[in-house]
């Protein structure tokens, strides 16, 4: 009867605490006090050309050989690899002694309007390539490249030689194009819209028009969040994960009008890449040339990325060493919070210490 009782207190008295803890953050909340700070990893700038910027963060004694380059898209926000402080993808790295750099390609205005594939995959990346490799003295370096962020780093391995990568790592990376549900309805062959009518006065795809299309890819998503969220209200860690995640879905950026265009006519409509037909520069980029071991990371609740548009990739290159892991996460999921450092950077980091073993062991 006593221990019953005492159940019903001590019950009681954490309903109590929760409320308190609800209305305070509730009022926060709504008042837009105590925004998040994000992106709070250490790093500098170690190379820049126009408005892209290739980081290296500064977190920790750099105790592994090889450095890792993260190659982010063109469509949003870069620091959701550096989300917060315990829940930050490169902070993570870092503390496990790697030497980690992050190529951003800032925020196109109307001066980048005119920006092609070829001026981010033929000239910035294999350039903020080199800058890693002098700012680290090593002479190999792994490519980590995130959903388009992946196709440009694919794209790029596989117009030029780059001696310096010692492996290639796509992450909820598209190369069919016609497998991606929603975005092949709005842009692909059968669809009727033009790229054109997405384009504002800059020039750009509007960052506004970036957003309204991630939310009608998953529209209850954001009803199913708000719920969630009254519900752990009383709870400090999450309500910060919450707010870090809607900043960062709420940041868009615009995306670079001719880049845009190039992407329907030549992945969304010919699906180029799948067909070995994607031609940069006037010379047929060859997906075969892309030779060095390959780590293909896919997430299977991905609603932005599925399956069918990111595994292909396996096929495709012309690598002996390529494997293949699909994680039980949604997009974002791979690289944020408790399932990426629980699952997608022990998997990362396991593939690579065994390639920088290999590497080790033929060099001697």
């Amino acid at each position: 009867m006593l221990d019953s009782a005492r159940t019903v207190l001590e019950t009681m008295k954490r309903d109590v605490a929760r409320t308190g803890l609800q209305a305070r953050n509730g009022i926060k909340h709504v008042a837009g006090i105590n925004r998040m700070q994000v992106g709070q990893t250490p790093k500098e700038v170690v190379w820049e050309r126009r408005k892209s910027q290739l980081w290296r963060y500064r977190a920790g004694e750099v105790t592994q050989p090889v450095p890792i380059v993260i190659v982010y898209s063109l469509i949003s926000r870069s620091y959701v690899f550096d989300l917060y402080p315990g829940h930050s993808f490169v902070e993570h790295l870092c503390d496990l002694g790697y030497d980690v750099y992050l190529l951003d390609w800032g925020v196109p205005d109307q001066a980048d309007a005119a920006n092609e594939l070829e001026m981010y995959t033929e000239d910035h990346l294999p350039s903020a390539l080199l800058a890693a490799q002098e700012a680290s003295g090593s002479d190999s370096l792994f490519l980590l490249g995130y959903c388009f962020g992946g196709t440009m780093s694919l794209l790029s391995m596989a117009a030029r030689d780059n001696a310096a990568v010692a492996g290639l790592i796509l992450m909820a990376t598209p190369v069919d194009y016609h497998k991606l549900g929603l975005f092949t309805e709005t842009l692909g062959p059968e669809a009727r819209m033009n790229p054109a009518d997405l384009i504002d006065g800059t020039g750009n795809v509007p960052a506004s028009a970036c957003r309204d299309f991630f939310n009608v890819l998953k529209p209850t998503t954001k009803v199913a969040a708000s719920v969630t969220f009254l519900e752990r209200m009383w709870d400090d860690e999450y309500v910060k994960g919450y707010q870090a995640m809607g900043q960062w879905t709420r940041d868009h950026i615009p995306f670079p009008g001719a880049t845009f265009r190039q992407t329907v006519r030549m992945l969304f409509r010919s699906n180029a890449i799948m067909n070995n037909a994607v031609f940069l520069s006037g010379r047929r980029v060859a997906m075969e040339r892309v030779t060095v071991p390959v780590l293909i990371i896919a997430a299977e609740k991905d609603h932005i990325v599925p399956l069918g548009s990111a595994l292909p990739a396996a096929d495709l290159v012309g690598s002996e060493d390529v494997e293949v892991a699909t994680l039980p996460f949604g997009h974002v999921g791979l690289i944020m919070g408790r399932a990426a450092v629980k699952q997608t950077i022990p998997t990362i980091l396991e593939w690579v210490r065994r390639q920088t073993a290999r590497s080790a062991n033929q060099e001697i």
